[in-house]
């Protein structure tokens, strides 16, 4: 795909942050003008994550205009927001790529450009960061700054309030911009406020305030009254002192689609000592009207008319494993008022609509706070009540204590519906959930299962919420196969696996939804196959009789060779003295890039073809 740079005068003569500091600032209004439109020609065109880079455009030129970056160092947090950055550091031509194999990352990436000072994708990061380059930049003497972007929804989280309170604590030279979408500020009360924020970041509004605490310092009444006359006059435009408390200077909210009211701040607190807190308000999907209405349906988008009101309605498809999820948790509620559902700010990706609406007292959005979310399901199971908790796999690598200390060592019975299991494609190395069945399998009390289809699923989550222990069913990113559900009382027998065919000398262990690929390998080798469904506990029996009938056993997981279910077998092998061949297909010791789950399954050999290879290899054929 090409763009017409020609439609576009101003972005075209910018290739780096550098030729945009040459150019005067009475035309960054057009430059931002353009870069939004090039935005929505590109993402339109080749699909990505959409109304947060609307939202960012004019903050994202301001920073580069005042900054001296790279050397300065700038941090998005998530990422999401980061393609018109992406944009303006060298990579415009190349947007059209993004999220596809071999493109560029979805999110700021380090070995991508000297411009991505953090390379990142789970939310949260940036503040403690960011502290953390501050304090290297004082080491250094080179008067480096250090500015971190993070989104209102990302302040959620409980690390964010850590690395602000140790900035406070530390005080060094920093800016936090805290890009707030939720807000909606008229233009009366935004001009205002861009005002007065410019007088509050300016030297002679902070000297004498920084100067009348010094002098004033020694005179307790005195000192009490001035500082409440501040408060007083800030009272009138800022909208809490939160951030003051903490330690921070903090300035706004202002209009955070003006582009030369941002400058004008932004070089203002540039120079100011400590830390430093900017509130902006924007406008996720500014620009773009479909997208203002409706930003979370714009949050990522598959290619599109941008003069359609309309994103284009996907093929009728299986249901995923996410609306399968969904539809348990609903006909179980039916049923049982006891169960709760607890999400960490993912209601829509864990396929959860329909029961928030449907079960509202049973259903409870924590935020972006995964410790939280595990934690509080302790409380709750402790209660008498049923939790499950709804959790991406590379997410709940951030409740780990909480489930070992909170759930686990007290064996509470709380079901963790772990999706986007596996590789997940398009996301990259933050996303794919390569590591929960060797994070958890070591883990005693905890029941692992793994479902091949989505008939497997609900029942194993039927299983995992009658059980009086604490359980994992793990799934992928993806559709189902067509199975007929299961009704909300059936169950499965802990730790034992089924035979689905039977074969001669190799035998194929299958965990969760490789089944169809290994089954067509099977098929080829005339090799056994059976669908382990349990990780934990590990169905022994089935090893023992296949050990004695057979002369090579391979297991195929979608998950890292090291530590998981492959590795169950191999322990529970050498366990027992048994003299027999294993081979492990799964996940190689390596951090998987982007591409379609399709793609990255067959570069990694974890097809139905890459599977036969990879046997026919090992047995020399």
């Amino acid at each position: 795909m090409t763009t017409n740079l020609a439609d576009y005068p101003f972005l075209a003569q910018i290739n780096s942050p550098k030729d945009l500091r040459n150019i005067s600032q009475d035309q960054l209004s057009r430059i931002s003008n353009e870069l939004r439109s090039y935005l929505l020609n590109s993402v339109s065109k080749s699909s990505g994550h959409f109304a947060s880079g609307l939202g960012t455009i004019e903050l994202t030129v301001a920073l580069h205009y005042v900054y001296n970056t790279p050397f300065d160092h700038l941090i998005w947090d998530v990422g999401h927001q980061a393609y018109p950055h992406k944009i303006l550091t060298g990579r415009r031509d190349q947007l059209h790529t993004i999220r596809q194999k071999d493109g560029l990352h979805p999110f700021p990436w380090r070995e991508e450009s000297e411009y991505d000072t953090l390379s990142v994708g789970h939310s949260s990061t940036s503040i403690s960061a960011a502290l953390g380059l501050a304090v290297a930049a004082e080491k250094e003497g080179k008067n480096r700054k250090t500015v971190a972007v993070i989104g209102d929804g990302a302040m959620t989280a409980g690390m964010a309030f850590e690395a602000l309170n140790h900035a406070g604590d530390i005080r060094k030279d920093m800016l936090v911009v805290l890009n707030d979408n939720e807000m909606s500020i008229s233009e009366n009360v935004g001009a205002l406020n861009n005002h007065l924020a410019k007088m509050l970041s300016g030297s002679v509004y902070t000297g004498l305030r920084e100067g009348s605490k010094r002098i004033l310092n020694n005179l307790p009444p005195i000192k009490e009254l001035a500082s409440r006359a501040e408060e007083h006059l800030k009272g009138m435009v800022v909208p809490s002192t939160f951030f003051e408390e903490l330690g921070f200077n903090y300035i706004g909210p202002i209009d955070g689609h003006d582009v030369n009211g941002l400058v004008e701040t932004i070089k203002n607190m540039r120079s100011l000592k400590g830390p430093q807190l900017l509130h902006i308000a924007t406008k996720k999907g500014k620009g773009y009207h479909a997208a203002e209405q409706d930003p979370i349906k714009y949050h990522a988008v598959p290619k599109f008319n941008p003069n359609d009101a309309n994103l284009p309605k996907a093929k009728p498809a299986l249901p995923t494993y996410s609306q399968i999820f969904g539809d348990w948790l609903c006909k179980t509620a039916e049923v049982d008022k006891k169960l709760v559902a607890i999400t960490p700010a993912m209601r829509e990706g864990s396929g959860m609509v329909e029961f928030s609406q449907r079960f509202p007292d049973q259903y409870y959005d924590v935020a972006i706070a995964e410790q939280h979310a595990v934690t509080y399901a302790a409380g709750l199971a402790i209660g008498g009540q049923k939790p499950v908790v709804a959790i991406y796999s590379s997410f709940l690598q951030r409740g780990y204590d909480q489930l070992i200390h909170d759930i686990a060592i007290q064996n509470l019975p709380v079901l963790f519906a772990v999706d986007r299991a596996g590789i997940v494609g398009a996301d990259g190395a933050t996303h794919q959930g390569s590591f929960d069945l060797s994070f958890l399998r070591c883990i005693p009390n905890l029941v692992i299962m793994a479902p091949s289809n989505e008939r497997e699923c609900q029942l194993m989550l039927n299983t995992g919420h009658q059980l009086n222990t604490p359980s994992v069913v793990r799934y992928p990113r993806g559709n189902g196969t067509g199975e007929v559900l299961p009704k909300v009382d059936e169950v499965i027998e802990l730790g034992k696996g089924l035979t689905i065919n039977s074969g001669q000398e190799i035998a194929v262990l299958s965990f969760g939804t490789m089944l169809g690929e290994a089954k067509v390998a099977a098929e080829e080798l005339n090799a056994t196959l059976i669908d382990m469904r349990f990780i934990k506990p590990l169905d022994q029996q089935i090893i023992d009789e296949i050990v004695s009938s057979h002369e090579l056993i391979v297991t195929v997981e979608d998950n890292a060779i090291a530590g998981g279910a492959g590795s169950g077998v191999n322990e529970y092998i050498l366990s027992q003295g048994y003299a027999i061949k294993v081979l492990n297909i799964g996940i190689p010791d390596q951090f998987i890039k982007h591409g379609t789950q399709a793609e990255v399954h067959e570069e990694l050999g974890l097809d139905s073809i890459g599977i036969i290879n990879k046997i026919n290899q090992f047995t020399g054929i």
